[in-house]
């Protein structure tokens, strides 16, 4: 049994990691014929790769898998820590898991994710959820399987977690969502330590995948018709930092690019890496999607300090601009945390200046929620709820009268989308422009998921446009 511990997690040395491939014992391969698995995912791009993982993990075992919980012999929780919003879910789900596992006593029960690699969480799991099998953390995600049948032939609660990340495993099987658009990790983990974030503890320090691993999975993707890939990472603009000299994002970007696959995305920048490299290269090639996630948090340089994240507010906006004129049509959306420790009423003003200055095109904005083990946690909180929640809904309001004015300008225009699907609407398709927005439009012949067509925009909505083939 291994238990995760935040001190030894937080540690960052120069140890050396190293590169293997995965390996799944021969005795393991099918032993689990016919029994049925359910996965259910909280969080972010990353975790979604994660299941996709286990999904493959699983089938490799011989389980088959089921979307009904309720039918299932086997069911996977796949969590996040992120916010207390993901928290709340995750336990919830396990109330009613215990429910039905008291209907059925040999349903197995196991928890994957960051709030694995959480200390707090898993003496829960101890102490008041004993009916859970097994705990894999996000360091030896590949040793899912021995550790799953270990807890079965042994019939005992298995808990393995390592606090200190360990080497890359390569070659590890996937079962992709989807046969036109990819995940691709290329950097595992975070060395930030913003103050109010829990990732460096649960996902590790930085380490960047070998360019020859990503390229050779890319050409695979290519290969298999995949018209679209998103290079993943905590920190995906710290890549190659910690594994070359003058090799990094940018020159990762051009040497995709020049492999003529359609769509190039990637996520999540940190303000503090994302160099001029970058902004030329993504500028410079039309299959690189201008589209760009850079996460503010606050507008105040107070509060930015506060949080740790290591730029002031005058640094963003000179990123910020600059990105804007060299990349065409850029779209840039952000992250915004409102309610931060110490924020006072003029620190939230600057928030909503740099709002209307930047004019995202979208943002993901949140009332901040402690995260046990994180140094925000230990500042002095002197805002009610009802203020934050105010502040909110005035963010809120700024952001979405920004939404709209930006989608109307769209009107008339033609932009290029990739299909996803049927609409709720059912007569129309829905998919999305190279700048990431949400189109629902109408077509007189049949698509298929990945297609590539250029749509007409009729009309704007806050949170979406609507449009008709051309």
């Amino acid at each position: 049994m291994h238990l995760p511990d935040y001190k030894e997690a937080r540690t960052r040395d120069k140890r050396d990691y190293h590169r293997f491939d995965f390996s799944l014992d021969e005795e393991l391969k099918n032993k689990y014929q016919g029994m049925k698995y359910y996965i259910k995912t909280y969080g972010c791009q990353m975790n979604e790769h994660d299941s996709e993982v286990i999904e493959a993990l699983l089938e490799l075992l011989g389980f088959i898998k089921t979307d009904h919980y309720l039918e299932s012999d086997l069911i996977i929780l796949n969590t996040c820590s992120i916010r207390e919003n993901a928290h709340n879910k995750a336990f919830g789900m396990l109330g009613r898991i215990k429910h039905l596992k008291q209907e059925k006593p040999d349903l197995i029960v196991g928890i994957c994710g960051c709030m694995a690699q959480e200390a707090s969480v898993v003496e829960a799991i101890l102490r008041d959820y004993k009916f859970v099998n097994f705990v894999v953390g996000t360091h030896n995600l590949h040793e899912l399987p021995k550790v799953l049948d270990h807890s079965i032939q042994n019939e005992t609660q298995e808990i393995e977690v390592y606090s200190r990340e360990g080497d890359l495993i390569e070659e590890v099987p996937v079962v992709r969502a989807n046969s036109y658009k990819a995940y691709v990790n290329i950097i595992y983990g975070c060395d930030k330590f913003c103050t109010y974030c829990i990732v460096p503890y649960t996902r590790g320090r930085e380490r960047s995948r070998k360019k020859e691993d990503i390229l050779k999975e890319v050409d695979q993707l290519i290969a298999d018709g995949y018209q679209e890939i998103t290079l993943l990472g905590q920190n995906v603009n710290a890549y190659g930092k910690d594994l070359y000299h003058d090799y990094n994002l940018g020159d990762l970007l051009e040497e995709i690019a020049f492999k003529n696959i359609p769509r190039i995305r990637f996520m999540t920048s940190h303000p503090w890496d994302f160099t001029d490299k970058m902004i030329e290269v993504i500028g410079k090639y039309p299959n690189i999607m201008p589209s760009i996630h850079l996460p503010v948090q606050s507008g105040s340089n107070r509060i930015l300090k506060l949080m740790g994240r290591r730029y002031t507010r005058e640094s963003y906006l000179e990123l910020f601009h600059k990105i804007k004129k060299q990349i065409p049509r850029v779209s840039v959306s952000t992250d915004i945390i409102v309610g931060f420790p110490q924020e006072e009423e003029e620190d939230f003003l600057d928030t909503l200046r740099l709002v209307e200055e930047c004019r995202y095109d979208n943002a993901f904005t949140f009332i901040f929620s402690q995260r046990e083990g994180t140094p925000a946690c230990r500042l002095e909180d002197n805002t009610t709820l009802e203020e934050k929640e105010e502040r909110l809904q005035r963010l809120n309001t700024l952001v979405n009268t920004i939404f709209l004015e930006n989608n109307q300008k769209l009107v008339g225009t033609s932009l290029e989308v990739m299909v996803e699907g049927i609409s709720d609407k059912k007569t129309m398709y829905y998919g999305y422009s190279d700048t990431n927005k949400l189109i629902n439009f109408s077509c007189d012949k049949e698509l298929k998921p990945g297609d590539l067509v250029s749509v007409e925009i009729t009309d704007a909505k806050t949170w979406s446009l609507d449009g008709r083939s051309i």
